[in-house]
């Protein structure tokens, strides 16, 4: 189960951005929110610094996802 966790994680964090549309930004917004929390279960139990940084690097890529969703604020 582990394995498949960090393999799914290891494609998400290598995905590209770019010519992404708004659903699909959604999309992979939730589908980094679940792979994070699922792996946050298992880190629960294991400590497992290697996990940390997966979390890590999914959260990263994200916070970039959600950046682009909500857009520049209008002054």
């Amino acid at each position: 189960m582990t394995e498949d966790l960090l393999e799914k994680a290891k494609e998400f964090v290598n995905r590209t951005l770019s010519h992404m549309s708004t659903s699909d930004r959604v999309a992979a917004s939730r589908e980094a929110k679940q792979l994070i929390l699922s792996i946050n279960e298992i880190y629960k139990e294991t400590k497992d610094p290697n996990l940390m940084d997966v979390m890590k690097s999914i959260t990263e890529k994200k916070r970039k996802i959600e950046k682009r969703l909500k857009g520049t604020p209008l002054v």
